[in-house]
């Protein structure tokens, strides 16, 4: 999984943090401690960390992803990480 998302609220700069959907690498959501849930009304599922996004980008960094780009999209900031692959 090269690519991965993470985002948060504006007014949660301290967590909680989407770190993935329910696609994701579980033994890498198993290290940044995620927990995965569907919120009611939702037909997916996501995972969230209470950690604040800062916390996040330094783990990820540990396992090689490199954030690519960040943005604001209304209320929620985002973060697309790019990791190469061997």
């Amino acid at each position: 999984m090269p690519y991965m998302f993470i985002s948060t609220q504006i007014r949660l700069e301290a967590g909680p943090t989407n770190v993935g959907d329910e696609y994701s690498d579980p033994a890498l959501m198993n290290y940044l401690g995620a927990r995965k849930t569907t919120m009611l009304g939702n037909n997916f599922a996501e995972y969230h960390v209470d950690d604040p996004p800062r916390l996040v980008l330094d783990k990820l960094e540990k396992m090689g992803f490199r954030v690519q780009a960040m943005t604001g999209v209304g209320q929620t900031l985002v973060w697309c990480l790019h990791k190469e692959t061997e």
